[in-house]
Order: structure tokens, then sequence, then C-alpha cells
């Protein structure tokens, strides 16, 4: 017997990889993960996935260069991410005009108040012109609350419908991609 014949050494067939990198909030890492691998992505365990702040998170991914299908799996992949790219936008519009409104409303609130205090500090005192002011000024730092939380309700009533047709299209898609694979 020969030395060499005792150990055998296993062929290791070289693998090229493409590399992908994204920055996505926390809340959609699971979503972006399940999504990515039905394009062929997979979790680059070297690099590991690490937060950013406190609500980015950055997702390291690899993927066969040469693996079957890319083009088709490519153009699914834009497909999905542009699905994501409308639920984030849609997500945020719940809550824009509601926080704009709200602003709005306590900056009067405050320009109310601002008048209270110059009627109050003024050479006399004009006391019955500072509580004229002070109550919508109060009134204006007060109801913003109540004006958001009923704005996004309705936004989120509104929008809800549409973000739940965007993740059924986002599972038609995955599945596209998932049956290329295999």
């Amino acid at each position: 017997m020969e030395q060499g014949e005792g150990k055998r050494m296993e062929e290791r067939n070289y693998v090229g990889y493409e590399y992908k990198e994204i920055v996505a909030d926390s809340s959609m890492v699971a979503l972006l993960l399940d999504g990515y691998e039905n394009f062929g992505w997979e979790v680059n365990d070297s690099m590991g996935g690490k937060s950013v702040g406190g609500q980015k998170t950055v997702i390291r991914l690899k993927r066969d260069r040469k693996i079957l299908n890319k083009a088709e799996l490519t153009r699914l992949q834009r497909n999905f991410e542009a699905c994501i790219a409308q639920i984030q936008t849609l997500e945020q519009r719940k809550t824009s005009a509601a926080t704009a409104y709200a602003i709005v409303l306590g900056v009067i609130g405050t320009a109310f108040m601002a008048g209270s205090t110059f009627a109050v500090t003024a050479r006399p005192p004009y006391y019955i012109l500072c509580i004229l002011l002070a109550i919508p000024g109060f009134l204006g730092w007060i109801f913003p609350y109540f004006l958001y939380k009923k704005i996004v309700g309705k936004q989120t009533e509104k929008l809800t419908p549409l973000i739940e047709e965007k993740y059924d299209e986002i599972y038609e898609i995955c599945e596209k991609g998932n049956k290329l694979l295999y």
C-alpha cells in the first residue's frame, strides 16, 4: 500500500458568490430574509447581520453566481424589492399626514400662548386678553394628540387593504422564485 492511499482527499468544487448588503428596518428583517431566500440568496454567516442604530439592521447575503434561471430570479427579486418599498411608503403614509396636522395645530397653540404671555407682561397687563388667548393656546397643545390618533386611525383603516394586497403580491412573487430554484 502506498502512503497516499490511506488518506482520501475530498474534492471541493469552487463556488463563486455574488454578495448583497441591505440596510432594513428591524421590523422588516424576517420578511426580507424569507423573501430573498426564494431568489437563491442565503445569509452570509461569516459577515453576520448587525444592528445600526436602534431601528435599522444590516443584512448580508450571498448567492451562487452560476445559479439557474438567474435572469428571471433577478426580475422577480426586483418586483419583490419594489413591493417592499411600496409597503414601507404606505406604512409611512399612515402617520405622515397626522404628524403634519398635529404639528400645525401645536404651533398655532404656541402662537396663542405667546400672545397670552405678551398680554400679561405688557404695561399695563391685559389680564382678560391673556385669558382669552391662553384658552385656545392650551387647547392647541392638548388637541394635537387626539387629532393625531384620529387621523392615524382613519389612515390605517384606509391603507391596510392596500398593504395586504402588496403582501399577497410578495407571496406570489416569492412562490414563483422558489419554483425556479427547484
